[in-house]
C-alpha cells in the first residue's frame, strides 16, 4: 500500500504571534518604555537625589532578607515614569478589580487592614526573644537609675476588629504572641500590660476603618488602662493638672491604608469612603498664679516638668490618646513617641536625646504594636553612659 505524504499544515497562525512578526510596532514601544524608563532613571542618579544606602545600621539578617536590594528598588521607584506609572497601575487595579496592593487587605465593606498583620516572619520566635531580652535589659538598667519602665502592648486591628476580616484569615500561629510575649516579660519581673482586655469589649469600634490605628474610642479606653496601672505600680504622675475637653466638629479623617495602597491620590469619590470624626481636643486649664515668686521657681525648675515619658509608635501620636492619657493621670506627658518608629525606633532616639540625658523621668511608657513583636530587630535600644 503506497503511503502519502499528508499535506503541510495550514493551521492559522495566531493573530499575537503574526501580529509580532509582521509588526514592529510592539517592539519599538517596548524599547521605548525601556528606554524612558532608563533615563528617568539616569536623570534621578545624576541628580543626586538617590540614596541608595539606608543611613541607619544593618543587621546580618536584615542583608540576608533583602534589605539594600529593597531599598535600591524603592529610590529607583522615585524616578519620574516608573513613579506615575506605579501610580496608573495601582489606580487601575483598585478601580477595575479592587485591588488594593501588597500591603492592605481589604476585608468586609469599607474595611481595611495592613497585610503585614496577617502574615508571620519565618524567624517569629527567635526575633520575639531577642526583643524580650532587650526590654527586660533596658528595665534592669532604667531601674539601676531609679527610673520605672512600663510597657503596654497594642493588639492588632486585625485581632479586635476579626467580625470585620470577612474573607482575611489570621495565621493560627499569631493567636498566642502576645499573651506568650508579655508573659516572658512579666516573668522577669518587667511591668507589662497588654491592652487586649481593654479594646475586646469595644470589637471593631475600637480601630478606624481605612487607617491602622486605634479610634478615639479605643485609645480612651487604652489610656484609661494605662493610667490604672501606673497608679497600681504606685506612682503618682506630676505636675498635677486639670484638663479641659471640647468636641471639633465632624470632618472627614483620611485613612493611611488608602496611602499605602497608593490610591491616596485619586479623587475622593473614587477612594474607599472616607470616615467622618469628630476630634477631642485635650488641653491643660490655665492656673491662676498666686504666688509669683515660688511659681516661677516652678516654671523654670525641674518640678514643673512631666515626670512621666512616652516613646512608641504612631498609635501614641493618633487619635488624642495622649490627651486621654494626660487627663487619665491628671498630670502631662513628655510624648516622645515617633511614626514609623515600630519596635525600637522612638526608644533609640528618645535614650540618645539631651531630654533623657538632663532630666530623666520617674517612668517610662514604652507602647508597642503586636505587629512588631515578631519583625527582625536591629539590636539599637540601650542606655548612655552615665555622666
Amino acid at each position: 500500500m503506497t503511503m502519502k505524504t499528508p499535506p503541510p499544515s495550514t493551521a492559522p497562525t495566531p493573530p499575537s504571534a503574526l501580529a509580532l512578526r509582521t509588526s514592529p510596532i510592539a517592539g519599538v514601544t517596548l524599547a521605548l518604555f525601556l528606554g524612558a524608563g532608563l533615563l528617568s532613571c539616569g536623570w534621578l542618579v545624576a541628580s543626586g537625589k538617590l540614596e541608595l544606602m539606608p543611613d541607619k545600621h544593618l543587621s546580618n539578617g536584615q542583608v540576608l532578607h533583602g534589605e539594600i536590594t529593597h531599598r535600591i528598588a524603592k529610590e529607583l521607584a522615585k524616578a519620574p515614569l516608573p513613579s506615575e506609572a506605579a501610580d496608573l497601575e495601582r489606580a487601575s487595579s483598585w478601580l477595575l478589580l479592587g485591588d488594593t496592593g501588597p500591603r492592605v487587605r481589604p476585608g468586609c465593606t469599607q474595611w481595611l487592614f495592613l497585610s503585614d498583620e496577617l502574615k508571620l516572619d519565618r524567624h517569629a520566635a527567635d526575633n520575639a526573644q531577642a526583643k524580650a531580652d532587650a526590654v527586660i535589659a533596658l528595665q534592669r538598667s532604667l531601674q539601676q537609675r531609679g527610673i520605672r519602665l512600663l510597657v503596654s502592648v497594642v493588639p492588632d486591628k486585625s485581632r479586635i476588629a476579626a467580625s470585620e476580616l470577612c474573607g482575611l484569615t489570621r495565621p493560627t500561629a499569631s493567636q498566642a504572641r502576645i499573651q506568650q510575649w508579655v508573659q516572658k516579660l512579666q516573668a522577669a519581673g518587667v511591668a507589662t500590660l497588654d491592652l487586649t482586655a481593654s479594646l475586646q469589649p469595644l470589637g471593631a469600634s475600637a480601630f478606624l476603618r481605612t487607617d491602622t490605628h486605634w479610634s478615639e474610642a479605643g485609645a480612651q479606653a487604652a489610656a484609661q488602662a494605662i493610667a490604672e496601672q501606673v497608679k497600681g505600680m504606685g506612682l503618682s504622675a506630676t505636675p498635677s493638672k486639670t484638663f479641659d475637653t471640647r468636641q471639633e466638629p465632624l470632618a472627614p479623617r483620611p485613612g493611611d491604608l488608602v496611602r499605602l495602597a497608593g490610591i491616596d491620590w485619586l479623587p475622593v469619590a473614587l477612594q474607599p469612603p472616607q470616615e467622618q470624626v469628630a476630634p477631642t481636643v485635650i488641653t491643660e486649664r490655665a492656673e491662676a498664679v498666686s504666688d509669683a515668686g515660688d511659681n516661677l521657681d516652678d516654671l523654670f525648675g525641674d518640678d514643673n516638668l512631666p515626670n512621666v515619658a512616652l516613646i512608641g509608635t504612631s498609635f501614641s501620636r493618633n487619635s488624642s490618646f495622649v490627651g486621654f492619657l494626660q487627663r487619665a493621670l491628671s498630670a502631662p506627658v513628655g510624648n516622645f513617641a515617633k511614626d514609623g518608629g515600630e519596635f525600637s525606633g522612638a526608644a533609640k532616639a528618645y535614650f540618645d536625646s539631651p531630654a533623657f540625658r538632663q532630666t530623666p523621668p520617674q517612668l517610662v511608657i514604652w507602647e508597642i504594636p503586636e505587629r512588631d513583636l515578631q519583625t527582625p530587630y536591629a539590636g539599637d535600644v540601650q542606655l548612655p553612659p552615665r555622666p
